[in-house]
């Protein structure tokens, strides 16, 4: 099913008398869904994400604009008519009903024309819970399940009404790091299994990169950036973007253009295509190479050996963070008894931004004879 958000704002009213001015938690979101793709609503706490899954849902009225399911538009149709299946961050079971009744509960409901027989009730909720693998916990309740085996319970209660739309509200939040991973990687199996059009919000970057076909940045209700997580990785159109994806996170220098030259405080880097002007100049971690006579010089302050990657940490005064996070190869061999390290940079991992508005500024370089 595809999904059309077009115009999309939602406004509330601000409970805060002295200033009564509404708040508005998605502003203007326009975005097409395709069909039988994973979508990632990716940002920080309060850009408005969870508001626009709402939205989608029904659970949520929106003050402007419209929700196209297919062709249909559902902006004013209530939750149950619009065939979405929902999983919340707390997973929301019902505590005194075991497994299978908890995946039954939505079938039991229904009315009408789409009633079911109990054969056939069964027979679903069986094939949900095969589907992710909880067919042996069936007559548990949820207090007897682990954190992923409840989120798998919540999915297969989602999946069994066999929806046009799954949306799932940052439903690995409470799980530890291992299980994170192990269930964000059932989530793309079974999303790729029923190739049902799926929208997943969370504020995790590395989990949104690892399962989604796009990721959509958010910030402040608005749409950021919008592409194949590799694109909009290697791709930021703003430093805001470049900054919340990666992990390390991308190291930021402050910086200049100066006679068609980038400086990094007093090191000149490049020659640019670019007008003289102040800038911040962004760096991913994996973008430095160990270069004696590379033109960044930064003082040595230690060295973390991954395996078959090293971290080195060093520091720059142009830097607006603490330390400067460099990652190499751990074939490179590195003198760790020297005060300074000095790097070449990949111009592919390099990425320039005006200091005013924070955009992206394309750019073409050479390495500087200064």
């Amino acid at each position: 099913m595809k999904i059309v958000l077009e115009n999309l704002t939602k406004k509330f009213p601000s409970r805060n008398k002295k200033e009564p001015k509404d708040v508005t938690a998605v502003d203007h979101f326009s975005f097409e869904c395709p069909d039988g793709q994973l979508i990632s609503l990716l940002g920080p706490s309060g850009c408005g994400k969870s508001t626009a899954l709402n939205l989608i849902c029904g659970l949520e009225t929106p003050t402007e604009g419209h929700i196209y399911f297919g062709d249909s538009d559902v902006t004013s149709l209530t939750p149950e008519l619009r065939g979405v299946g929902m999983v919340f961050q707390n997973y929301a079971l019902y505590p005194h009903l075991t497994v299978k009744q908890n995946i039954l509960f939505p079938l039991e409901n229904r009315k009408g024309k789409d009633r079911l027989t109990r054969e056939e009730m069964e027979k679903r909720a069986f094939q949900a819970a095969e589907l992710v693998q909880i067919k042996e916990l069936m007559d548990r309740k949820p207090r007897e399940l682990s954190g992923g085996q409840q989120q798998r319970t919540a999915i297969a209660r989602a999946l069994v009404k066999t929806p046009s739309v799954l949306l799932l509200d940052e439903p690995l939040s409470n799980l530890d790091a291992r299980l994170r991973l192990r269930t964000r990687e059932e989530i793309k199996k079974i999303q790729r299994a029923t190739g049902i059009t799926t929208i997943f919000v969370t504020h995790d970057q590395e989990e949104a990169m690892s399962i989604s076909d796009q990721i959509l940045v958010m910030r402040d209700g608005r749409l950021i950036q919008a592409g194949k997580p590799q694109e909009v990785y290697d791709s930021p159109n703003c430093l805001f973007v470049a900054k919340f994806l990666g992990t390390p996170p991308i190291n930021v220098f402050r910086g200049r253009i100066r006679d068609k030259t980038l400086y990094i405080g007093e090191d000149a880097i490049w020659k640019t295509d670019l007008k003289d002007q102040e800038v911040f100049a962004g760096i991913r971690p994996e973008g430095f190479l160990l270069d004696s006579d590379g033109p960044l010089c930064c003082r040595l302050n230690g060295v973390e050996v991954m395996g078959r990657d090293v971290s080195i940490l060093s520091s720059h005064p142009a830097c607006e963070a603490a330390f400067v996070r460099s990652i190499i190869d751990s074939e490179n061999q590195m003198d760790v008894s020297r005060e300074t390290v000095r790097f070449s940079l990949k111009p592919g991992k390099v990425f320039l931004f005006c200091k005013d508005t924070e955009e992206r500024l394309p750019f073409s370089a050479e390495r500087s004879s200064l």
